[in-house]
């Protein structure tokens, strides 16, 4: 018997998490949600929703020779419809593979 109407909620991480793969072809992708950090902050007080805040590691093919700035950019792209629904705030540790595998 189908399912009709029933509708998946992915958490804001997922959906992340998602975007990201998706949009950058990551080769390694960390997502955490530190919005428990941030509780008393102002924007996580003014949202129903209380994923806001999150670190992101991200290895890409897509940054090799690209500045830090324009990875930052590329993500924030990638992310740009949750920063418009509530996503407050991420931390970005953005790699090329060649500059991941040199830091092992």
């Amino acid at each position: 018997m189908g399912s009709r109407g029933a509708t998946v909620v992915l958490s804001r991480a997922s959906r992340i998490k998602a975007k990201l793969q998706s949009a950058l072809e990551a080769t390694a992708l960390e997502i955490d949600d530190v919005s428990y950090q941030h509780s008393g902050h102002a924007a996580v007080r003014e949202t129903s929703e209380g994923e806001t805040h999150f670190n992101v590691k991200i290895v890409s093919p897509k940054f090799e020779g690209q500045s830090l700035v324009k990875r930052h950019r590329l993500v924030y792209d990638a992310l740009a419809d949750e920063l418009q629904s509530g996503l407050h705030a991420l931390s970005i540790v953005a790699k090329s593979p060649q500059e991941a595998a040199a830091k092992k």
